[in-house]
């Protein structure tokens, strides 16, 4: 199915509550939905995936971040989500806790940022790739590492964890 190829990060960032800062979006894609601070890289300059985490950040909740201060937890792969697009997402966390007077503005062009509580995140109205695989998987694997490959194409969709590191509980 040749569809055009988008690459893209996903920002989990947690307060010392262990609330999840999400985005109520106001734009395409999911516009009305919810997801974590993220967006597109900037192929055309080469930005890398962790440069581009620090920056969707950055320009979403207004927080200057540090190499060290974020890790790659997760790669995602989706073939033809919505019959339109494939996707190759880069999910990060923040290993430290954000306090809420860090974010700059909660209200911006693409949306209103509001934080969630963990176990509600799945009941609000996130797509239902975030919801069925990407959240649980994020969940499963905070501070290890996933690698999910997820196809649209047919019904129901089907997927496969490719890679799975899930720390050690101390």
């Amino acid at each position: 199915m040749a569809l055009p190829y988008k690459i893209a990060v996903l920002c989990y960032l947690y307060d010392d509550e262990d609330r999840l800062l999400l985005l109520h979006r106001a734009k395409a894609p999911n516009a009305g939905m919810y997801s974590p601070i993220g967006g597109k890289l900037d192929q055309h300059t080469g930005e890398g995936p962790h440069g581009c985490a620090l920056r969707e950040i950055h320009e979403e909740a207004g927080i200057k971040l540090k190499d060290s201060d974020i890790r790659m937890n997760g790669i995602v792969s989706e073939r033809a989500y919505e019959g339109e697009t494939h996707w190759l997402i880069f999910l990060f966390e923040v290993t430290r806790p954000i306090r809420h007077d860090e974010i700059a503005n909660m209200n911006f062009n693409e949306g209103q940022l509001e934080w969630v509580q963990v176990e509600d995140v799945a009941g609000l109205d996130i797509p239902e790739t975030d919801r069925e695989i990407m959240w649980p998987l994020v969940c499963e694997h905070r501070g290890g590492f996933f690698m999910v490959h997820i196809d649209c194409s047919v019904s129901p969709i089907q997927w496969t964890v490719q890679e799975s590191f899930k720390p050690q509980p101390v």
